[in-house]
């Protein structure tokens, strides 16, 4: 048995580079670094929780592979998860984790120029999460006859529209989600600590569906309660459900760190019939949105779409309405890309993936039953199957 499955052929990951490297060309970069995980496992397969310390992949456009750059004890892992060529694995020192004064992108600076590259126009990731300040003051320090720009998220990009092999990890990855949405709405009653239904779809998450597992997602379940329904990202406490009241569920399938999320709506007892309105407009909105995400159509076209029915119900949403989705790890589901929203006149292409949070949130309660989906000539294709409406439990 394999220590590790790899989720794509080589072959695949090479047309990823080759993609990426014309992307640079046209930036006029010689080198990027990404520090972005998700962006080192797509250009290399890479895959560990190691992220919490320096790592990167570095992109020269005459290089043929990447190159990996982390930690020494989690050279293995790279060895194990990609099909770089031993010399484009480098570690660095031990010694250098949470060093107070050096920094392991010395060791990098290093390495580039041992390579001929310290006078390269060298693209960062200046908006990921993990490449941090100090990162970035080592790497400039120790390079200075490079010359240094953001390279605009050009991974992120140019991972938008989604391969084949791609997409079936996506509707495999909604086929978990569905599952754990289905798990926790059936756990959900009067009574039941908000703990357990928690516990329940980290178990659906995990266990996966038909037959393949799941991983964990990039975002924990949010859950809010009652009032806190009112704001998004509120997670879950210990105490009870209550017995008439309205409750939200965001979560995602993931597999192989491919992102499916979803967001249910739930009352606990009767609901009002100004909630069951709003939770019809919204379906509505979503409806709409699908029919619009077809090839040739923006992503503000998308948004229009979704606006023009809340306005009708004498509703409004300010925040964007969705982005776009795919390959993540923590603290977030979103590609960094595209959002449907005005102003974004992105062309949507097939095989580009969203969720589409089309969430109402007022001032006393919210309403949110959103969906994962991919641009197709017929529209928005959803990735989850779980009832569309208010799930009312009484």
């Amino acid at each position: 048995m394999a220590v590790y499955e790899k989720p794509f052929d080589k072959a695949e990951y090479a047309r990823r580079v080759a993609a990426t490297k014309r992307r640079m060309q046209d930036a006029g970069l010689d080198l990027i670094i990404c520090q972005d995980p998700a962006n080192m496992c797509w250009l290399t397969g890479f895959n560990g929780w190691s992220f919490y310390v320096p790592q990167c992949v570095l992109v020269h456009v005459e290089e043929e592979w990447p190159l990996w750059f982390g930690r020494a004890q989690d050279a293995k892992c790279a060895q194990v998860t990609t099909d770089l060529p031993d010399r484009n694995i480098v570690p660095f020192s031990e010694r250098l984790v949470q060093h107070k004064i050096e920094h392991p992108y010395d060791e990098l600076a290093d390495l580039i120029k041992s390579r001929g590259w310290d006078k390269a126009r060298i693209g960062v990731e200046m908006d990921a999460h993990y490449y941090t300040a100090r990162c970035h003051a080592h790497l400039v320090k120790g390079l200075p006859n490079a010359t240094f720009a953001n390279n605009g998220d050009l991974v992120n990009w140019a991972r938008l529209v989604k391969s084949p092999a791609e997409l079936k990890l996506m509707r495999e990855a909604g086929q978990i989600c569905t599952k754990a949405m289905n798990a926790a709405i059936a756990k959900m009653r009067p009574g039941v600590p908000q703990n357990h239904v928690i516990a329940d779809i980290y178990h659906a998450q995990t266990m996966g569906a038909n037959g393949f597992g799941g991983d964990y997602a990039a975002i924990c379940p949010l859950m809010p309660v009652g009032e806190g329904t009112s704001t998004p990202h509120l997670t879950w406490s210990d105490a009870p459900l209550p017995s008439n009241a309205l409750t939200m569920i965001e979560i995602a399938g993931s597999r192989r760190g491919y992102h499916a999320p979803l967001t249910r709506t739930i009352h606990l007892g009767k609901p009002p019939a100004g909630i069951q309105d709003v939770a019809k407009a919204v379906v509505e909105g979503v409806d709409a949105g699908l029919a619009t995400a077809r090839p040739g159509n923006t992503a503000e076209q998308v948004e229009a779409a979704w606006q023009a029915v809340l306005r009708n119900n004498g509703l409004k949403k300010e925040s964007r309405v969705g982005y776009s989705v795919g390959l993540s790890y923590p603290p977030d589901w979103g590609e960094r890309t595209v959002s449907l929203r005005p102003g974004d006149t992105t062309v949507l292409q097939a095989g580009m993936c969203f969720h589409i949070q089309a969430g109402v949130w007022l001032q006393e309660w919210g309403v949110a039953i959103s969906e994962s989906f991919v641009v197709t000539e017929k529209g928005g294709e959803r990735f989850c199957d779980v009832a569309r409406e208010l799930i009312v439990i009484d």
